[in-house]
């Protein structure tokens, strides 16, 4: 039985439409008690649902029919408003300005097991679980590249695929910050089906290094460059047909 305390925040408001999304942060603070009194903070103005601690613990400080205050500016497939599409998890880590950690094992049993709660209660797809900098590339790096995604989806909660060898090689060499031309298209084609807010068309800005950047940390996080080198972009190509395969169980190899 999951077992989770209240901390209430006053941060929240109404939602238009029942939640289909998970959107997964680090708290970014120096330790768990920091994090937590600023998203119960009201003049702050930022919360989310829950705050999973280092130990395991599961604090509830928005209920899942609230709004909570915690994606801010952003896209995914489409939704501009990712605080009223979405549920938002907390997962208490120092992060990138404070001396990004390894996620305990405890820690990550616990979102896993609230994970597969929520989706007890709200249709969220696989292709629908994303890091907050998937919505915001320009502006967020949580929960970056030592959540360990490909864990979360051998389980059944999002999407994990990695390419063949072959597959690798044979798309040829890498595309970077100034490439232009076809390979290119179809780079910034794909990273905004999957939902990246990347427009289709253009040449490999500085735009589409910063989601190249957000795509490998979720997706490829061994080498985050912002190089859409082969392993990249077969890596895009397996996600998007998991993202689209209607019969997927969210794991191909």
């Amino acid at each position: 039985m999951l077992v989770v305390r209240d901390a209430p925040s006053p941060n929240f408001d109404h939602r238009r439409a029942p939640p289909d999304m998970l959107v997964l942060h680090y708290t970014g603070m120096r330790t768990a008690d920091e994090a937590v009194t600023r998203l119960q903070d009201a003049d702050a103005k930022v919360s989310a649902h829950y705050v999973v601690e280092e130990d395991g613990s599961i604090l509830r400080l928005v209920a899942e029919e609230h709004r909570a205050w915690h994606a801010g500016r952003g896209v995914w497939q489409g939704e501009t408003d990712c605080n009223a599409a979405s549920i938002g998890i907390e997962i208490v880590n120092p992060g990138h300005e404070f001396g990004y950690l390894d996620f305990p094992e405890v820690q990550i049993d616990a979102v896993i097991s609230l994970v597969s709660d929520i989706r007890t209660r709200w249709t969220i797809p696989d292709a629908r679980i994303i890091g907050h900098s998937d919505l915001a590339p320009d502006r967020k790096q949580d929960p970056g590249e030592r959540f360990p995604w490909k864990r979360l989806a051998s389980v059944g909660h999002g999407l994990w695929f990695e390419p063949a060898p072959e597959r690798i090689s044979a798309l040829g060499a890498p595309f970077a910050v100034g490439d232009e031309g076809l390979g290119v298209i179809v780079l910034r084609a794909g990273l905004h089906r999957l939902g990246y807010g990347l427009q289709p068309g253009g040449d490999y800005d500085e735009a589409t290094k910063l989601t190249v950047e957000a795509f490998q940390r979720h997706w490829r996080p061994a080498q985050v460059d912002g190089v859409a080198d082969g392993e990249t972009r077969a890596t895009l190509m397996g996600v998007l047909q998991l993202a689209t395969t209607e019969s997927t169980t969210g794991v191909l190899n």
